[in-house]
């Protein structure tokens, strides 16, 4: 298959997803500050969200721009984090319509947990199937970055179950910003791949 159909069809999830959570954002009834001053949870959880979406977007462009060709297994693991991706926007606006209650901050943890390990999974099937690429494996092989971040979602969603959801928000957060500089990573392997680039 045509890995610029996967691309698109990508893209177009993730560009729905930001449109939903943006659309859920009820614009207030009154002129004034005072006005705006409940929405911050729904604003804050949004931010925090279209950061998470970009970070996803940025890492699989780089991901299938190494990868020479898709098979089946990379579409079905594509799908799987699309599913969980998709998500995004229910267990955002949930979230921030309660303020950062227990229950939508752990709901919001696993569907990063969840998405997350799909990314790892997908990772895992682009290179079992370009394995004749040289040092395809060996680069994503080294994913400190990725260990951590399982170890950081784990640990929101017990800061949550343990009664501290703003904690858990907050390291949800650090670990956003943390993947906001690009995954290295996938830069050498479009370098291994294109070395004339």
């Amino acid at each position: 298959m045509n890995k610029g159909r996967i691309e698109a069809f990508t893209d177009g999830v993730m560009a729905v997803a930001l449109t939903v959570m943006v659309l859920e954002m009820k614009v207030p009834h009154g002129a004034t500050l005072e006005a705006l001053k409940p929405l911050w949870p729904v604003f804050l959880s949004y931010i925090l969200s279209f950061a998470y979406i970009g970070i996803y977007w940025m890492n699989h462009h780089h991901l299938l721009q190494a990868a020479p060709r898709v098979t089946v297994r990379v579409l079905q693991a594509n799908l799987n984090l699309l599913f969980w991706l998709s998500l995004i926007p229910f267990t955002t606006g949930w979230m921030g319509e309660n303020q950062f209650a227990r229950l939508p901050v752990i709901l919001y943890g696993l569907n990063l947990l969840l998405a997350a390990l799909s990314y790892n999974l997908l990772q895992s099937c682009v290179a079992s199937a370009h394995d004749e690429l040289h040092g395809f494996g060996d680069v994503l092989g080294r994913d400190a970055k990725g260990k951590g971040s399982i170890l950081a979602y784990t640990l929101g969603i017990g800061a949550a179950l343990a009664g501290y959801p703003m904690l858990g928000f907050v390291v949800f957060t650090g670990l956003a910003l943390v993947w906001l500089r690009p995954d290295r990573r996938m830069e050498r392997l479009v370098g291994i791949k294109r070395p004339s680039e």
